[in-house]
């Protein structure tokens, strides 16, 4: 069976990660779906996020990653996928996908949304926070995939207009 790990990925993070190589362990097929989100004004290109997340589960068997503009359950439909799997981190995580859940479940009846509680270590990451910390500075090593921290110090001197701004 084929299940979808939907993200913006605005860097993908150990988090993700963690939620992508249990889904793995599940299924036999994951695809990695990264959202284009361009409303959420990401930091990353659709190009640069997708190559990111590609190079981050590269050594997970039955993981690929694609992108999607639109609905997700289209998306599902078209790719013959019945299952959603969705990371929670902490109760105000549940409430919005709750909502989610319901709604993508009213326009496509056939679609499971599995939710899968984050591990403890990751119960605070966000790509959000990862950005934040970068911004001013900090070792955020322990938090991405090793793929993920020069692009991301790059960014940041760019966003900052530091031309040596302190790689992690």
């Amino acid at each position: 069976m084929r299940a979808l790990v939907p993200g913006t990925f605005d860097p993908i993070t150990l988090g993700h990660m963690d939620i992508i190589a249990r889904a793995a362990e599940i299924f036999e097929e994951v695809i990695v779906v990264v959202a284009a989100s361009e409303a959420k004004g990401p930091w990353f290109s659709l190009a640069e996020r997708l190559r990111l997340a590609k190079e981050a589960v590269a050594e997970l068997p039955g993981v690929e990653v694609d992108s999607f503009d639109g609905l997700l359950v289209q998306y599902a439909q078209r790719s013959g996928s019945r299952v959603i799997v969705k990371g929670l981190r902490a109760v105000s995580d549940f409430e919005y996908e709750l909502q989610m859940a319901h709604t993508n479940r009213s326009l496509a009846p056939d679609i499971e949304t599995l939710f899968v509680m984050t591990s403890a270590q990751y119960s605070f990451l966000s790509s959000r926070i990862v950005r934040e910390l970068a911004t001013f500075g900090a070792d955020v090593s322990g938090l991405v995939p090793p793929n993920v921290v020069a692009p991301l110090a790059a960014r940041v001197a760019e966003r900052t207009g530091e031309a040596n701004h302190r790689q992690p």
